[in-house]
């Protein structure tokens, strides 16, 4: 009887373990780091991120393009800056814009499929995203192992049944995919998903007309 406890107690004492060993990781704050490969070669994007904010910073020379908004699309800004030419706009979305933007994001429905593998060190498994309206579709692979605050990268994948890890799918006529690199845990800086003194502030419209020239 004492035996049979002890293998019990055992038992469930390992059973835990590997519970706790595989139990998600919940990031709220800290810097994710995308790599993202198309036709054009490879860059890499890193997205800050606090509760529902997010910042995402990118290089597009002679320009530096700052990107921040909510998890929710309440809230969308744009910040570019060019040294070069003394340049420092801001542009932040007016509620319509916002609407009209959202109009414009794909509606994706998700397929789950049985194809897992790992990438970057997590568990996954692939997810076919299509949407109906533009026939557009995109391959996903979502893991369980850890979640992060949706960002302008992954917001229209929110409901494909984890964290995207990597996504192939087609924009402005050109297919790439998107991969996280790493996850780094750390404080945030205030101000960060604020518009910093020194920008002028313009219309998004204005802001579209300044990348036509």
């Amino acid at each position: 009887m004492k035996n049979n406890i002890f293998k019990l107690a055992l038992g469930l004492s390992f059973s835990l373990t590997a519970l706790t060993a595989s139990a998600q990781k919940n990031y709220t704050e800290g810097v994710v780091t995308y790599t993202t490969t198309s036709a054009a070669g490879s860059t890499e994007t890193k997205v800050s991120f606090r509760g529902d904010s997010s910042y995402a910073a990118i290089e597009s020379p002679p320009a530096f393009i700052k990107l921040i908004t909510t998890t929710k699309h309440t809230y969308f800004a744009v910040l570019v800056d060019v040294p070069l030419a003394s340049i420092k706009k801001a542009a932040v979305l007016t509620p319509d814009e916002l609407d009209q933007a959202s109009e414009e994001t794909p509606k994706f429905t998700f397929t789950p499929t049985t194809e897992t593998k790992q990438i970057s060190g997590y568990n996954c498994k692939k997810v076919v995203a299509k949407d109906a309206k533009t026939g557009t579709s995109a391959e996903v692979w979502v893991t369980n192992d850890i979640t992060i605050p949706g960002n302008y990268l992954t917001l229209a994948f929110a409901n494909a049944g984890g964290t995207p890890v990597q996504i192939t799918g087609s924009g402005q006529g050109q297919q790439g995919t998107i991969t996280i690199k790493s996850i780094t845990e750390q404080k945030i800086p205030a101000g960060t998903f604020g518009v910093p003194a020194g920008y002028d502030r313009i219309t998004y419209d204005e802001l579209n007309q300044m990348r036509k020239r």
